[in-house]
């Protein structure tokens, strides 16, 4: 705090330590009336005390006293203590001091002790109790004085009942006992842990230094926040700062401001502050709120508070001085319940929609104008900004990586660092791509797919941005379908088109995602593509049919809420910017809803006799000896899918290896590989199938 010295000091002695004077002229002419009762009271207590206990002065403050005998003299003492008070010097003078005190300065500045005074229509005896908490503040030489006149050497703030020996009619203070009184209701005095005569009284640093500096700027914990220029024109924004400016003024108001992590939310609240004649102070570092609170109010100043400072155990909004007229925005996120919020003090949410392409665009050209600059860079720089859904602050955050990186700024560095901002926590796994797409073996119409959603995920930001499709669907991704028995390559497939386009492929823990409790489905699938929109993503849902199945009908709340979740999927999967992948070895069991919402559906059947001798040539090692195999008989006589044959191989070389012999790998061991493979299928295979090689089944059997 700042305590300022000044020519007034003299006149109006505002505490014990010398040439301390504050800002607001009220506070001065209360701390000094405070200070001269403190004084003349120190007199009387030399005179009492002395006289009782033999002691002819000296010292600086009186000598303590039983409590008890302490409490029994006040009593004895009134008419001698009157007495004194007019005919001892000191005591006379200190009176008359305190008669002459008058108010200086002109009229009372906001948030200031003379505006609280008039705000809360405060009596002389409540000014002078609150000067009395505020000494403590102010001046540290009080302490002493007020331990003294407490006749308690520990005690060092003072209590209602030194402010009622101290004031000059004793019954007035009894309104103060009131926990409901206005100063405790309107945060300025703290309800102490126990109340009565001898709870003790203080004020939070931040609210005396409010009431005493009104001029001086917020605290640190409070940062002022300037509007944005020009000022946001948004329809939400006009229509909040009006009901702002319509409400009561006698409760605390709650904005909900919901939105993406990296969204203006701060900005928002700003502008909307401004518009309805607030002052707007974020609310960082740690510390009590509710002091905060008062010092907003007493500047006329709405407070940008996190909601996590606002959650009680039970994660509700525990809201300290709801019936203190301040506003309070609170930044949340899509999948934030805004059910926790209490319902009276809270408005109509105002919802920040994520930056459209053409905002993110002029935010990478603001963020790296060098890139800009060049042909290519603007190329660049219109494909980050459909590809990666990020706000203003992070485009700003990965401008600033790439330029720390010193080195050239290109097309694979700026998506690696837009790419290294996308977390989605244990509900995903990343996955390396381990093929490519020549090695796809498919008949012709499925490759002809996959190749065509390739071409259409780089087409994806040519049609939204350039041919305004964006605005018609919301600059949605691509969503598709993989089904066909197991092994038939569904898998491999979605690994060889991230391989080919370059995005980041992901596969979907299921067991992460779906929960057996009522609601928590959907809070997972929102924090998964919440954060996946971001990072331009390939999403790869396996055994789909698990979370994508056919809504049932409602017998009870867990079919309500399996439907609601199918539903809130299907809506979510719609507006995914990236590529959605699912695999499903059952089709028949997904709900037709889903699939009518799918941009595209590949199924995948068991190759045929040709296929299979691709598959079977492309599998095989290489520096392995294979000329012992004949893959044509096994392509043809045997129909496994690709990977059942993977399998095969690899179990047949694991059964061939031989530790110093060099690799090969023979006909018998693959043989009975494909054996093992159609046991685990559980389907009968005829030894006529296996022709020349059925010996090796019969010696294995």
């Amino acid at each position: 705090m700042t305590v300022r010295a000044g020519s007034g000091a003299g006149a109006q002695p505002v505490g014990f330590t010398p040439r301390i004077t504050v800002g607001d002229p009220l506070a001065r002419l209360w701390l000094a009336q405070a200070t001269l009762r403190l004084r003349r009271e120190v007199a009387w207590l030399w005179h009492e005390r002395g006289t009782v206990q033999g002691i002819e002065g000296g010292g600086t403050l009186p000598p303590l006293n039983d409590p008890l005998h302490d409490a029994l003299d006040l009593a004895r003492h009134d008419v001698e203590r009157n007495a004194f008070f007019a005919s001892d010097p000191t005591a006379r003078y200190l009176s008359d001091r305190i008669a002459a005190l008058v108010p200086d300065g002109g009229p009372p500045r906001r948030g200031g002790f003379g505006w609280l005074a008039a705000e809360l229509a405060l009596e002389p005896v409540e000014c002078f109790v609150l000067a009395l908490a505020l000494g403590g503040t102010v001046d540290a030489a009080r302490g002493a004085v007020v331990a003294a006149c407490l006749n308690t050497p520990e005690a060092r703030d003072p209590t209602l009942a030194l402010a009622q020996r101290l004031w000059d009619l004793p019954e007035a203070v009894l309104p103060l006992l009131d926990p409901g009184h206005r100063l405790f209701a309107a945060g300025i005095l703290p309800l102490a842990a126990s109340t009565g005569w001898d709870a003790p009284l203080s004020i939070p640093p931040v609210i005396a230094r409010q009431l005493l500096f009104p001029d001086d700027p917020p605290p640190k914990a409070l940062v002022p926040v300037a509007p944005p220029i020009p000022a946001m024109a948004d329809e939400a924004v006009t229509l909040t700062a009006a009901r702002l400016r319509a409400r009561s003024t006698d409760r605390a108001t709650l904005v909900p401001l919901v939105g993406p992590e990296d969204a203006p939310h701060a900005e928002t609240a700003a502008a909307i502050a401004a518009a309805a004649g607030l002052e707007l102070l974020a609310l960082e570092g740690a510390g009590e709120i509710a002091p905060m609170l008062v010092v907003a109010w007493a500047r006329r100043a709405a407070v940008l508070v996190p909601a996590a400072r606002l959650a009680g155990s039970d994660g509700r909004v525990d809201l300290p001085l709801a019936g203190l007229p301040v506003t309070l925005f609170v930044p949340m996120s899509d999948g934030d319940r805004l059910s926790l919020l209490p319902r009276r003090e809270t408005l109509p949410r105002v919802t920040l929609a994520p930056l459209k392409p053409e905002a993110r665009l002029a935010a990478w050209r603001a963020a790296l104008p060098e890139v800009w600059a060049g042909e290519t860079g603007r190329a660049v720089l219109h494909e980050c900004a459909h590809r990666f859904g990020i706000e203003a602050r992070a485009i700003e955050r990965v401008a600033a990586t790439v330029r720390a990186l010193d080195r050239s700024i290109d097309r694979d560095t700026l998506f690696a660092a837009c790419r290294a901002v996308l977390d989605l926590g244990d509900l995903a796994q990343p996955v390396r791509p381990r093929f490519r797409l020549n090695e796809l073996m498919l008949p012709r119409r499925q490759e002809d797919q996959i190749r065509g959603l390739i071409r259409a995920l780089g087409a994806l930001g040519t049609v939204h941005m350039d041919w305004g499709m964006a605005r018609v669907w919301n600059e949605s991704g691509l969503s598709v379908l993989f089904t066909g028995p197991p092994g038939t390559g569904k898998t491999m497939a979605a690994e060889a088109i991230a391989a080919e386009v370059g995005m980041p492929m992901y596969r979907i823990d299921l067991s992460q995602v779906v929960n057996k409790y009522i609601g928590e489905t959907e809070k997972n699938l929102r924090r998964l593509f919440d954060a996946a929109d971001s990072g331009d993503a390939i999403l790869f849902f396996d055994e789909a049919d698990a979370l994508f199945g056919k809504r049932t009908e409602v017998k009870d709340a867990h079919d309500r809420y399996s439907n609601l979740e199918v539903s809130y999927l299907l809506e979510r999967m719609e507006r995914f910017k990236g590529m959605a992948i699912l695999a499903s070895n059952r089709r028949k069991d997904l709900d037709e809803a889903f699939l009518r919402r799918l941009r595209t559906i590949v199924t995948f059947p068991l190759p045929e006799a040709p296929e299979r001798l691709r598959i079977w040539q492309g599998m095989m090692p290489e520096g392995v000896d294979c000329t012992a195999l004949d893959l044509k008989f096994l392509a043809e006589r045997l129909p496994l899918s690709g990977g059942h044959i993977r399998s095969a191989i690899f179990n047949a070389c694991l059964q061939s290896a031989r530790r110093g012999a060099p690799p090969r790998l023979e006909m018998g061991a693959l043989v009975r590989a494909v054996k093992d493979e159609f046991d685990k299928l559980g389907r009968t295979v005829s030894l006529d199938q296996f022709g020349p090689h059925a010996a090796e089944i019969r010696h294995a059997e």
